[in-house]
């Protein structure tokens, strides 16, 4: 099970939303609205930005950053989806 780490919970804040574990399987997060749940975020096989930095540095995980932020330049842009929300929490 995926450990959320006190960057998140801060990211999550900024963002007026709250996080939780993900009762799906596959992803990492679930994150909610008052009591409403918007999105489930973070592939549990894949790395983010809090776990790199951890692990390996903090310059790998500006890397990563970077190169995450690229690829996924389009999904993260539209606001209230969970490219979104990965981009704000996880990255």
């Amino acid at each position: 099970m995926y450990q959320i780490t006190d960057y998140s919970f801060k990211q999550a804040s900024k963002l007026g939303v709250h996080i939780k574990p993900s009762k799906n399987k596959n992803k990492k997060i679930d994150v909610f609205r008052d009591t409403k749940k918007i999105a489930s975020i973070g592939a549990t096989g894949y790395g983010d930005y809090p776990t790199y930095t951890k692990t390996k540095g903090k310059e790998y995980a500006e890397e990563r950053r970077k190169l995450y932020k690229i690829r996924h330049e389009k999904d993260r842009q539209v606001k209230g989806s969970a490219g979104y929300f990965a981009d704000k929490i996880l990255w």
